[in-house]
């Protein structure tokens, strides 16, 4: 046996040792490149959906080892939850390939890095009265949950601005995509003024610098959608400024394909509804309809919800359900957190990123 060699990558330690004259690679993490959080998730997270949370953590880190891309779904508001903190920084270090999120996120994000002072939280927000709401809405505050967004600071502050990037693509002759809309406005500096948190801790600031892929199915039921439609029902803007849902498809099947081969991609859900449902679906139709017969599927799958599994649930359904729809393989991993992913999405992150 001759010595051992070596080299250490990123925290991975690959051993080059020889036997009988050959090299062998061996590839092992190395556990104290870890920092306190996910030493205290891997020491404390052992049964039910804790190990769950481990398990799928451990999943997405070897998916990426292993020369996978990932795809990662925002439900909800969970940049109203601020998961941009987490979310950020696993953008700028290359741990998300593609995103698919509500309307409400995009723009959320944005207005939380804006007007982050003037949000005003209600910690008891389960005993509000009918007028304790009517209160807020005459007060200009729309309420998340706990949090309320002020819409003069939030909601007027963007409208002024990207009003004129809309209408200056329309009276060019110009089409763009919703999430191509808000990379404008942020990579102008526009909005620098308003900053009110660090912006390293908005998500949508670093997929704008990394001109990372977004996907937004049904933009039109956020708030800039309703705003747009206003404009388009007022004959002041064009309808077909602002590309389609049918054209972020289109899209996103060629971004499948191309990027598809090797491990393949995964698909990280955080919550359900369609900024999961919309882009998950783009494999059965690429193997149904467009008679692909040889397109991948979704090569790991992670759901984090706290929906029941009911009658006519997607968003509480069983993984496996997806393998009757052409979705998931049977052998691709599948994992369930049945938890709130305001939660558990910033633990699982802290994992991949070694904190």
């Amino acid at each position: 046996m001759g010595a051992v060699a070596y080299l250490i990558i990123q925290n991975i330690y690959i051993i080059k040792m020889p036997i009988f004259g050959n090299y062998f690679n061996y590839t092992i993490m190395s556990n104290t490149a870890r920092g306190p959080i996910s030493n205290f998730i891997e020491k404390n997270y052992l049964h039910f959906n804790a190990a769950a949370l481990m398990d799928a953590a451990k999943g997405y880190e070897t998916h990426l080892l292993e020369g996978g891309k990932m795809m990662v779904t925002l439900a909800g508001a969970m940049s109203t939850a601020e998961l941009g903190i987490s979310l950020a920084e696993m953008i700028r270090q290359d741990k998300i390939d593609i995103i698919s999120c509500t309307g409400a996120n995009l723009e959320e994000d944005i207005m939380n890095l804006v007007a982050h002072s003037h949000y005003k939280r209600v910690p008891n927000y389960r005993d509000l009265s009918p007028q304790d709401e009517w209160d807020l809405l005459e007060n200009h505050y729309n309420r998340v949950t706990d949090t309320c967004i002020p819409e003069e600071e939030a909601f007027r502050r963007l409208q002024k601005h990207i009003h004129k990037i809309w209408k200056d693509a329309d009276d060019n002759g110009e089409r763009y995509f919703p999430h191509e809309f808000m990379y404008k406005i942020l990579l102008s500096g526009e909005l620098e003024q308003y900053y009110e948190i660090d912006p390293k801790n908005s998500w949508m600031l670093a997929a704008a610098e990394k001109n990372l892929p977004i996907v937004v199915p049904g933009w039109e039921d956020s708030t800039m959608g309703n705003i747009f439609a206003s404009y388009v029902i007022k004959g002041q803007i064009n309808a077909t400024t602002m590309k389609s849902g049918i054209e972020y498809m289109a899209w996103l099947a060629d971004w499948y394909v191309k990027n598809s081969e090797g491990k393949g991609i995964g698909f990280f859900q955080i919550g359900g509804g369609i900024a999961g449902d919309f882009p998950i679906c783009v494999v059965p139709m690429l193997y149904q309809d467009m008679e692909m017969e040889n397109i991948p599927f979704w090569s790991y799958f992670c759901q984090i919800s706290d929906s029941t599994t009911s009658y006519g649930s997607y968003s509480g359904a069983v993984p496996n359900e997806k393998i009757t729809w052409g979705k998931l393989d049977i052998n691709t991993p599948k994992f369930i957190v049945e938890s709130d992913a305001t939660i558990v999405a910033p633990l699982i992150f802290a994992w991949i990123l070694k904190q």
